[in-house]
């Protein structure tokens, strides 16, 4: 037996097994992009929540519950943060690229069906129409192989496969028949090594999340020696640690310790962004668009470039017919003896086996020749034509003559001595795809599969892409505002040009990217210049968006095919369509469910809402932070009693921040989006709450020399701390119209409830002040409203030197 005859045999069962011991078989175990427990670990294992759960521990073992209110936020951002994250690792853990259960084998000669993870190296896979490949492999034998390959490589055309063609898993048989030898499988193949990378976990970039863990990071590096200090001084405060120890008072510095402390930290702030994006996601998904992972909502607003794949993004994937375009002896079907060749169009339109081009025609042409013919050639993706022969006589259901051979392709295959140039180049350039039809009254030889002779050109057919409806109005969109544009699509670069100035795209060439450099800096600078790319692979779609990201943009992609997933995935925002592959969907961080393009701006009004507000939101928090640090540092120093207890502060913190907050994080706000959110925030924040600080600071002091008692001297530092706290939520809710009066007027209301309602006086410790205390109260509040109108109109100032967005909108 002969050594081809041995390779027709494919492998024997002692080949196979001994393959599959020593690992070279297709079993292949898809990693989890994350553990549950490095997640757990992540969101509960953090030093905020050290801190929170030790002084929460403390206040529970001294007795005092009352002042442990603040662990509820802690909890709650403990939950949030996992659960995001848990949603993000089960989308990635769904990723897969391979769906069929079984392939077909030749082994020991004969064919058998086999799991996709027992195929091994070397195997002999039987390919037929329907099948997906389920690993690389090399074409032995084909019988007019046709694959799909467009999930893959974007190329939407099919592909013709010989001998010696490689194959690649993923792809799937949609004509003929043949065998493959597996030359790469498991983890080495295309369709795994391409999910591996796509499983890769990662959060999206977030300017507010990285803000204000920047903030953290500050309050982290202070927190530990402040606390010293504080509970130091209150020590001292009680006689010195000696007495304190002795007298049992270290429990109440310690309580003092905490009140400190938990006001540094803004655990309000975190919780309050992640409840922003959880609303503007809930929002999006009413109209149809789905938020993988909450951040995504403020992501797209930063975006000032975005990417999108032609098929499936501008095109609706389909094609359509467009027009026909008599040539020669077809202008007038009286002459030339053409009269049928409409009938021909429907014929090829209405063929079995017809691609999705030829599919088309049967829209457009519905009389078809009432003769069978006498020969064909089937179209193959590499010659690119087909053909069709009838008998002398042959004629339609109308009676037209369609006797001749007749062949529909390219124009430049159909005649290579390109004497169609000048018409077919015309109308390429306005995007069309364009076949010509031909007739010979040479007989058809379907055993050489060449071209008949004496061919002449009858007419030009021509297709068009389905356009999205929505796609020129969200393009027009973005340029608007101000969002750049660049289309990268594995399709024919001048096809992808006239498409992108069909939807309004100054595109005067499309850029094939085989001439790419593979040097970011080289490629960043092409990018630059041109606005189409056509012939994209895969991995140059993924180099493609990180070159514009190291070029300093805010990169969005969007597509829906396996071959976008890299690119999507490395984005800052990837946009999938639900008609997508699985693999694009599960990495991406928003899914069109409807798969409309006009929802983009929606999902940018929304992000810009989010960050508008959370802008004004974390002014609020800042400010507590830092007059909260400043009280422990000058109570610290100057040694005196923290005049606040933790659940006074909590109180605090709910009727001027939390409660209000929460609102306004959710309210209608169309700003555009700019960059340098903290140091905006900070700018306002860092001087009104030394303000803050001074004005509490300088009230106890005074109250401590007029001899006031410690309730009242709480009492009096809480009701100023209220008071100058409103007044910076007002300033910071300028201009107060609509659901702002009712909001600040219900923080008023309840500043008086909690001042007067005997079941929250008792709660919270609370005494009527004397006049001492209340003329006290009022001239530094006065003094302190003054100093933060002024920091207020110095802000508003700085950034409208420092940003280039309209005054009117200023947080």
């Amino acid at each position: 037996m002969s050594a081809t005859d041995v390779e027709m045999m494919g492998l024997t069962s002692a080949e196979v097994a001994e393959r599959a011991a020593d690992g070279r078989s297709n079993a292949f175990t898809q990693q989890s992009s994350r553990s549950v427990s490095s997640i757990i670990r992540a969101n509960v294992l953090t030093l905020f929540n050290g801190i929170i759960a030790a002084c929460f521990l403390v206040l529970l073992l001294l007795g005092r519950w009352q002042d442990a209110l603040f662990g509820i936020s802690a909890i709650a951002n403990t939950v949030i943060g996992s659960v995001q994250e848990f949603r993000a690792k089960a989308a990635l853990d769904k990723l897969a690229l391979l769906h069929a259960p079984r392939a077909r084998v030749r082994r020991d000669g004969v064919v058998t069906e086999v799991a996709v993870g027992g195929v091994v190296l070397d195997d002999r896979l039987v390919l037929r129409a329907g099948d997906q490949v389920p690993a690389d492999a090399r074409v032995a034998t084909s019988a007019r192989l046709q694959l799909d390959e467009s999930m893959l490589t974007g190329e939407s055309d099919a592909v013709d496969k010989a001998p010696g063609d490689d194959v690649l898993s993923g792809s799937v048989v949609i004509a003929g028949e043949g065998e493959a030898i597996v030359v790469r499988a498991g983890a080495d193949s295309f369709a795994n090594r391409l999910a591996s990378e796509a499983k890769k976990f990662s959060l999206v970039a977030s300017e507010l999340r990285t803000s204000i863990d920047k903030v953290l990071r500050v309050v982290a590096w202070i927190v530990g020696p402040i606390a010293l200090l504080v509970f130091n001084a209150q020590m001292f405060v009680f006689g010195g640690w000696e007495q304190a120890i002795e007298s049992g008072d270290w429990r109440q510095a310690a309580v003092n310790t905490i009140a400190a402390l938990v006001a540094m930290i803004p655990l309000g702030l975190v919780l309050m962004t992640s409840i922003a994006f959880a609303v503007g996601a809930v929002k999006l998904a009413r109209q149809q668009v789905l938020v993988q992972e909450l951040a995504a909502v403020e992501g797209l607003a930063r975006v000032d470039l975005i990417c999108l794949d032609k098929t499936g993004t501008l095109t609706e994937g389909s094609i359509v017919f467009d027009a026909e375009h008599p040539l020669g002896a077809a202008a007038d079907d009286a002459a030339g003896g053409c009269a049928g060749w409409r009938s021909v169009l429907a014929w090829y339109g209405g063929e079995p086996d017809a691609n999705a081009t030829a599919r088309c025609l049967a829209e457009a042409y519905d009389d078809v020749p009432s003769a069978a013919p006498v020969a064909r050639i089937p179209f193959s993706s590499a010659r690119k034509w087909s053909a069709v022969a009838f008998a002398t006589g042959a004629a339609s259901a109308a009676g037209a003559e369609v006797a001749g051979s007749w062949v529909l392709g390219g124009p430049e295959m159909v005649f290579p001595d390109n004497r169609l140039a000048d018409d077919a180049r015309g109308l390429a350039a306005s995007g069309l795809r364009t076949l010509v039809l031909a007739r010979s009254a040479e007989p058809l030889d379907e055993v050489s599969e060449a071209l008949p002779a004496g061919l002449e050109p009858v007419a030009l057919v021509t297709f068009r892409e389905r356009i999205r409806p929505d796609a020129a109005e969200t393009l027009a969109y973005f340029a608007e505002q101000g969002v750049a544009v660049r289309i990268i699509s594995g399709d024919n670069p001048a096809t992808v040009a006239a498409i992108a100035r069909s939807v309004g795209l100054d595109a005067a060439d499309g850029f094939d990217a085989r001439q790419l450099p593979e040097e970011p800096a080289e490629l960043a600078a092409v990018l630059a210049q041109h606005l189409v790319f056509g012939r994209v692979t895969p991995d140059q779609k993924k180099a493609i968006v990180i070159a514009l990201k190291q070029a300093g943009h805010t990169v969005a992609m969007t597509g829906d095919g396996v071959n976008d997933a890299l690119a999507i995935k490395e984005a800052d925002i990837g946009i999938a369509m639900e008609s997508g592959s699985a693999a694009t969907k599960a990495v991406a961080r928003i899914v069109l469910l409807d798969g409309r393009f006009s929802h983009l701006p929606r999902v940018v009004a929304e992000g810009r809402q989010v960050i508008a507000n959370i802008e004004r939101v974390s002014m609020l928090f800042l400010t507590k932070t830092v007059w909260a640090t400043g009280l422990a540092l000058l109570f610290g120093v100057f040694v005196l009693a923290f005049p606040f207890l933790p659940r006074q502060l909590s109180v605090v913190d709910g009727l001027t921040i939390g409660i209000p907050a929460f609102f306004l994080a959710l309210m209608p706000n169309a700003r555009r989006y700019v960059p340098g959110f903290l140091r905006r925030s900070l700018s306002f924040a860092i001087p009104a709450g030394i303000v803050v600080a001074l004005a509490v600071f300088f009230y106890s002091w005074a109250a401590t020399q007029a001899g006031i008692g410690e309730d009242e001297l709480r009492t009096g530092s809480t009701l100023l701390l209220t008071i100058i706290g409103l007044w910076v939520l007002i300033v910071l809710s300028r201009p107060i119209d609509g659901w702002k009066i009712l909001i600040i007027g219900s923080m008023m209301v309840g500043l008086i409830l909690v001042y007067s309602v005997p079941l929250a006086t008792e709660f919270l410790v609370f005494v009527d002040p004397s006049i001492v205390t209340a003329v006290l109260v009022l001239a530094v509040s006065v003094v302190s409203i003054g100093a933060i109108e002024v920091i207020r109109a110095v802000h508003r100032r700085y950034v409208r030197r420092t940003a280039l967005f309209d005054p009117s909108t200023t947080p």
